[in-house]
């Protein structure tokens, strides 16, 4: 017999070579119905897979992420059986799970799939689906392995087992089709009830452009026809808040080829929207005791060398700038931190000052492939409202309790309501990706690990993706289409203060390092903001928004009244136009609500007389007549209200 330790903390006995399926059956045949997968000592195995020693088990379904991620996995597998089925000659890449359906790299020869294609291979795969056909794995050896696809012909395949070590390789087979995979996959295909093709690319294979440009079919299944219905109308919806399309429709920034890709151009209300959130974001860190300070936009080569940037992302960054002297290089600035040690550095310190907060709207440039530019997310120079925290040891965990706080502010203050954070550990396995002793991440990622507990946050645990010289705590954000977005990120670092010998004289009148802490509750602004447009549909807070009213005069004989109104307004720092067309007021009143500005003032004989205005919200309607004083009263009522709640 084998125990079997559940989330719940129970253990249960089980004979050796008992599956995760058979143990959702003894639980409930309602569970073992919907078990995609199970997760056993931490990995993610086949639902039919024996287990032959003691172990933690957590069993998966559509409701996990490790469930979706085996279900599309085994959907990619489904869409290869169906191109195999209709195409004798097709060729096989790589067909991984992403974050909304999967994918699978093709060489379909001289064939190119039209629409008609699609929909047949859509059929196929439902057809497919309906044998239940199982997913049965099996352990090959390399020499097998090479034999079944040199026989097929396969030579996608063929480069791939090559980097592969004998004894750990296995096929997986569903119906007639094999393939290289490592798993793991659902019990059978007749989990999949609907299935929909949602693009075609291209695809170097293996991300060279030296080698030849396979198809890549996209695609998303269901285990329920509705889900997929619900699927493309948020995917609908998705497309009318495409930050990319509101953003031009509401003139807040651009780009240009001549400039270069990946560098947008804020236009002014886009500049509006941007410097209201650093104002915003300036307040709160003044009143946390931060200082601001400014960096220069380069640096010298030797400042990443000290960093680590540039063995880590030198290669991927853009080329150094060389000057007249010989062997001098500089960089575009990758990140503000090694910049912000030498600020630390230029002058003694004492234990008596720490901590020390230094913080900046710095401007940073990293090399993306053009491929992956898009739109503001994925940009080549961005903006991050960085700050770095120079602390002692024992400060360490306070000071991130202080500034979680901080990040919360800002999603309260900005509608996010919705979110996780995630625990980015190291890779255990893989301790050659970062730099800095044992000692000093164990220190770092329990005071993190404490401070998320502490403050009672919703967390899940991810290792391999904490940064390659600290552990550090990601907030994951739902959009109002419930998408995941990184936003915010805290970071303990023990290995820049020992790079760049930080110092600071202690109570023993000794020499100590000081521990680090990034943070960047924005993170990017570009990508920041990219969210916010989508997250809103361009819809800002209030306070926020570049545009918080529109006054209407409904003819010229009123266009001085609403100037006066204008003006008033603007003493008051609530920002706006006067639109003075010669257009009818309700055309007027349309264009405002396509500008999506949230107050519309009307005016005419009777306002003019009262020194009122009559207001409409946008979305809303009319909310009656207000002097301008009021108005002013209930507005800023209003913004307090959002920034306050």
């Amino acid at each position: 017999m084998i125990n079997i330790t559940l989330p719940d903390g129970s253990v249960r006995q089980y004979q050796e070579g008992v599956t995760s399926y058979e143990i959702a059956q003894s639980i409930s045949e309602g569970l073992a119905r919907n078990v995609l997968a199970a997760k056993v000592n931490g990995a993610v195995w086949d639902s039919t897979r024996p287990i032959n020693e003691d172990a933690t088990v957590q069993l998966l379904t559509w409701n996990d992420d490790e469930g979706k991620n085996a279900f599309w996995h085994s959907s990619a597998h489904l869409l290869a059986e169906a191109l195999e089925d209709l195409y004798p000659d097709v060729k096989f890449g790589i067909g991984p799970p992403v974050e909304n359906g999967f994918y699978y790299d093709v060489d379909l020869g001289e064939h190119h799939l039209s629409q008609e294609d699609i929909a047949k291979l859509e059929q196929k795969m439902l057809e497919l689906a309906r044998q239940k056909n199982e997913f049965k794995r099996s352990e090959v050896s390399k020499a097998d392995a090479i034999e079944y696809f040199t026989k097929k012909g396969d030579e996608y395949k063929l480069d791939l087992i090559k980097d592969l070590a004998d004894g750990s390789i296995t096929f997986y087979e569903q119906g007639k089709f094999v393939d290289l995979c490592r798993g793991p996959h659902i019990p059978n295909t007749g989990f999949i009830k609907a299935a929909k093709i949602m693009n075609i690319a291209g695809a170097y294979w293996r991300g060279d452009e030296k080698n030849k440009q396979l198809t890549r079919i996209y695609g998303v299944t269901f285990p329920k026809q509705k889900e997929l219905t619900e699927h493309l109308e948020r995917l609908e919806e998705a497309k009318k808040r495409d930050h990319r399309k509101l953003g031009k429709e509401l003139e807040l920034f651009a780009f240009s080829e001549k400039v270069g890709m990946g560098l947008p151009l804020w236009l002014p209300k886009g500049t509006l929207l941007r410097e209201r959130l650093e104002q915003f974001m300036r307040k709160a860190q003044m009143r946390a005791g931060y200082q601001p300070v400014v960096t220069p936009h380069i640096g010298s080569k030797e400042l990443y060398v000290t960093s680590g940037h540039y063995e880590k992302y030198g290669a991927d960054s853009f080329q150094p700038i060389r000057t007249p002297n010989e062997g001098e290089e500089f960089f575009l600035k990758p990140m503000n931190c090694p910049h912000h040690c030498e600020i630390y550095k230029v002058r003694p310190r004492s234990y008596k000052e720490l901590p020390v907060r230094l913080a900046e709207f710095g401007t940073v440039y990293r090399y993306e492939q053009s491929g992956e530019l898009h739109g503001l997310t994925r940009v080549r120079g961005f903006t991050q409202d960085d700050a770095h925290i120079f602390c002692r040891p024992d400060q360490v965990k306070d000071e991130f309790l202080k500034v979680i706080d901080l990040v919360l502010y800002v999603f309260q203050a900005l509608g996010f309501e919705d979110y996780t954070a995630q625990i980015s550990l190291r890779d255990p396995e893989n301790k050659a990706k970062y730099i800095g002793a044992d000692e000093a991440w164990d220190k770092a990622e329990r005071a993190i690990i404490e401070a998320a507990a502490e403050k009672g946050l919703s967390t899940v645990t991810e290792l391999g993706e904490a940064a390659f010289y600290g552990p550090k705590l990601d907030f994951m954000v739902k959009d109002a289409l419930g998408r995941k977005w990184q936003l915010g990120t805290i970071q303990v670092d023990y290995q820049l203060p020992e790079r760049f010998q930080l110092e600071y004289i202690g109570a023993d009148n000794q020499k100590h390092r000081p521990v680090m802490i990034h943070r960047a509750p924005f993170g990017s602004l570009e990508r920041f903001v990219a969210v916010l447009i989508e997250h809103c549909g361009g819809n800002f807070p209030l306070w926020l928004s570049p545009e918080q009213f529109a006054i209407l005069p409904i003819s010229e004989k009123y266009h001085d009244f609403a100037q006066q109104v204008y003006d008033s307004l603007q003493l008051e720092d609530i920002r706006g136009f006067v639109d003075n067309r010669d257009e009818k007021i309700g055309r007027k009143i349309r264009d405002a609500e396509v500008r999506k500005v949230p107050f519309m003032l009307i005016v005419g004989e009777k306002e003019q007389e009262n020194g009122a205005v009559s207001v409409r919200k946008h979305g809303e309607g009319d909310l009656g007549t207000m002097t301008v004083e009021e108005f002013k009263t209930f507005f800023q009522s209003k913004v307090a209200e959002m920034l306050n709640k």
